[in-house]
């Protein structure tokens, strides 16, 4: 049951949500949960990673290929579909462990026979361009039934079209729909084949603009069972028949194999991603439930073919965001790669690397050096932001934002990830790898980016937008402040490691950078920046210069003056901009991401005095309050963040507009927030000075939670329980690794089995909150 998404029945206003909840994907492909028989009208999309258009002046998006696994069915003349035929039942699964979509639905037609239609299907996650479907249908009563199976071209698209001079072809058994992209004259292909298990009695090809479909007629004998296999490739490429060719080619050499056979391979991959990551808890069933499915999600949209790829904010659920890169992947994605996948992990972190350049351009843009890395990166890594992100709801006008502009963070946010992969990894390749150069440009964005007021003797921040964007264009935003001068410390620490260990390496790097003066002032910068620090008498960090001034107002008494529930609280006139309430958490991240800075008393003043005044109107926000909640000893109040955020895709109660702007689609940050939540939260385990720290913060009801993992190359199996923490170490490792447990550190040897017991005063007695 832990494995299995499902549900019966059919809720027309659930289409957009089950499209998301019912996802598949492998990293290359993301294929929205639909129905086979629907069309672009219900959001039906095969999104392509990496490849994105632009058509006129509207937003620049990801590309959805052609829908390869169109079928539709008829009972004599008569179309059976959900949206307009009546049914005797229905239901769809998604099995996590395997990666596989069913659907079963007994149609009900006018003449008086039951049709049942079963389907299954997957995107490989051997062959990344691959997607398979097995169909069967039986009928009650003999008579003739048709199969309309085929390719789909017409795509759904929100700022489209972005596929030109469509054409289709047919060959060998082979159906394709081959196009161009708008911008950049990319190639899509998409190629599909059919082996029927028994031969309908006609079949012929219609061709409708840019849609291809088999037409295949059978004589249905009653209580027979009926099949067929879809083989369908996905080729992109910079040349249109050479793209063809490839796709026809894969289609064919695919189909020489069984679908059990396609299948079997991938779920193979998938056992060997689980038995890498799966988090195992005992004593909740919901939690458990909700976890993996968080995993799962991660899972279909990490790039594991590709260092030019990361993870778009939305995933691969479709062109919502415009498909880009978003800060989530380093602060909310990044660990749960780094624990259980560091190859995904390194692809990740060298995306940054790779647009580095796009960076650069950036910053040059506005006048600074260095790297000033896009708010919204595709694959170049130029900033696909506008600077009217919003529109407001009353007057209908595109609204100025200073997401793109002032959001200085995300450059620390792109240094922090690198250098957390090689702290946790030990893996210097992806410094000497251009990673050592990215970070000292980011550096050196803030330096050229800071004030130094000389009667105050500090370096200042000023008129930047911090992680709660309800407030913009604010003066010393402590979390910007904190993770810039962590950023210029990382630059220092990556030039001493140069030096002392690659002195070549090193003097090319700062030969290339050709401003020793900026270098130089580098570590005067570190030492001088000024980041807020808690008030000696109340334990509160001032989230920004000035806003402890703002109007002390309740959630529930802004809420009250909102008049359109899709009213944006933020800009320069939203209902929050005057006020404390914010959009999500800043200073309570920072605390969060920079724990050993930071005493426990000002972290649990802090997660108070925050809490109450936190919107949470971004899905990235529950898990940080859940994990510093664990952190200050309340697991209890960090259990409904968890959940909250665990939940997110599988409930679909998630915010869908801002202002008039559609956000919907798959939440990867709360997924990979609701592993940091269990895993760096509840099982308190994290990389500390060269040892791994557990500190177990488990809540009510738990027996235990266990969960394998890999630091710097040693594979580990850690369980918690209330009152121990077990630590298995692979009889493979080729080293030690020091483990501690509260005041206790040993070193876990290849192959052996340590235990520490902990007292139950870990547990914290609440929060006011």
């Amino acid at each position: 049951m832990s494995w299995i998404v499902e549900e019966t029945g059919f809720d027309p206003g659930r289409i957009a949500t089950n499209g998301n909840k019912y996802m598949l994907g492998n990293g290359a492909i993301g294929y929205r949960g639909t129905l086979e028989e629907f069309e672009r009208e219900q959001l039906t999309a095969c999104t392509l990673a990496g490849l994105y258009d632009k058509v006129g002046d509207l937003w620049r998006e990801p590309v959805n290929a052609p829908n390869g696994l169109s079928t539709r069915y008829y009972s004599g003349d008569e179309p059976l579909g959900l949206l307009s035929s009546a049914y005797e039942s229905h239901g769809q699964s998604l099995n996590m462990r395997n990666a596989t979509f069913c659907r079963e639905t007994v149609f009900a037609s006018l003449g008086g026979s039951r049709v049942e239609v079963r389907s299954q299907r997957f995107v490989s996650m051997k062959r990344l361009d691959l997607l398979l479907m097995k169909m069967e249908l039986r009928v009650s009563e003999d008579g003739e039934f048709t199969v309309l199976t085929g390719i789909d071209g017409e795509v759904w698209d929100i700022n489209g079209p972005h596929l030109e001079d469509s054409e289709t072809v047919s060959a060998g058994g082979i159906v394709a729909v081959s196009a161009v992209t708008h911008e950049l004259r990319r190639a899509v292909v998409v190629a599909e084949t059919v082996r029927w298990e028994k031969a309908p009695q006609s079949e012929q090809l219609e061709r409708k603009g840019s849609s291809i479909y088999r037409r295949a007629t059978f004589l249905g004998k009653a209580g027979e069972t009926y099949s067929f296999t879809k083989y369908v490739s996905v080729v992109t490429g910079d040349d249109r028949q050479t793209a063809l060719a490839q796709a026809v080619s894969r289609t064919l050499g695919a189909a020489e194999s069984t679908y059990e056979d396609h299948l079997c391979e991938h779920e193979a991959e998938w056992e060997n991603k689980w038995e890498e990551s799966d988090v195992t808890i005992e004593g909740d069933e919901a939690a458990q439930f909700a976890l993996r499915y968080s995993l799962y999600q991660l899972h279909i949209i990490a790039p594991t073919h590709s260092e030019k790829l990361s993870i778009p904010a939305r995933g691969l659920s479709g062109q919502v965001y415009k498909g880009a890169v978003f800060w989530d992947t380093e602060m909310f994605m990044l660990p749960f790669f780094l624990y259980s996948q560091p190859d995904v992990a390194r692809n990740l972190v060298m995306y940054r690397v790779h647009t580095l350049e796009g960076a650069r351009r950036k910053a040059q843009e506005y006048g600074y050096r260095g790297a000033f890395y896009a708010w919204e990166s595709q694959e170049t890594g130029d900033d696909a932001c506008t600077l009217f992100n919003v529109t407001d709801v009353f007057t209908n006008r595109p609204m100025r934002t200073y997401f793109r502009d002032k959001q200085i963070h995300i450059s620390a946010d792109a240094a922090y990830g690198i250098w957390q992969y090689y702290e946790y990894t030990g893996d210097e390749s992806v410094l000497l790898d251009g990673g050592a150069e990215a970070i000292l440009e980011c550096a050196r964005f803030f330096y050229s980016y800071s004030y130094y007021k000389k009667e105050k003797m500090r370096y200042e921040l000023l008129d930047v937008t911090g992680p709660d964007e309800y407030h913009e264009r604010v003066g010393n935003n402590a979390f910007t402040n904190a993770m810039a001068k962590r950023t210029i410390g990382i630059a220092l620490a990556t030039l001493e490691l140069l030096e002392a260990k690659y002195p070549e390496a090193y003097r090319e790097l700062v030969d290339k950078l050709n401003d020793i003066d900026d270098l130089a002032a580098l570590s005067h910068m570190h030492d001088e920046l000024y980041v807020p620090s808690p008030d000696p008498r109340t334990g509160i960090i001032e989230q920004f210069d000035g806003y402890l001034k703002l109007e002390d107002v309740d959630l529930p008494t802004l809420k009250s003056r909102v008049l359109d529930k899709n009213e944006y609280l933020g800009g320069s006139s939203g209902l929050a901009t005057t006020t404390q309430i914010l959009k999500q958490a800043d200073v309570v991240l920072m605390l969060h991401l920079l724990k050993d800075d930071y005493s426990l008393e000002a972290k649990r003043a802090n997660w108070e005095y925050y809490e109450p005044r936190t919107e949470h109107g971004s899905s990235l926000s529950s898990c940080i309050y859940a994990l510093v909640a664990s952190d200050i000893g309340a697991p209890d109040w960090a259990y409904r963040y968890f959940m909250k955020t665990a939940t997110i895709d599988l409930t679909g109660e998630s915010k869908q507009y801002v202002g008039t702007l559609y956000i919907g689609g798959t939440h990867p940050a709360a997924n990979g927030g609701a592993w940091m939540a269990a895993v760096l939260g509840f099982a308190g385990v994290r990389l500390h000075r060269g040892a791994l720290v557990v500190k177990p913060a488990l809540p009510q009801g738990w027996s235990s939670i266990s969960l394998p993992m890999r630091v710097k190359d040693q594979r580990l199996f850690v369980t918690v329980t209330p009152t121990e923490v077990i630590v298995r170490a692979a009889a493979a490792n080729r080293s030690s690794l020091p483990i501690r447990v509260g005041e206790e550190e040993r070193e876990a040897e290849p192959g052996s089995e340590l235990t520490f017991r902990y007292g139950s005063s870990e547990r914290g007695d609440g929060l006011a909150g």
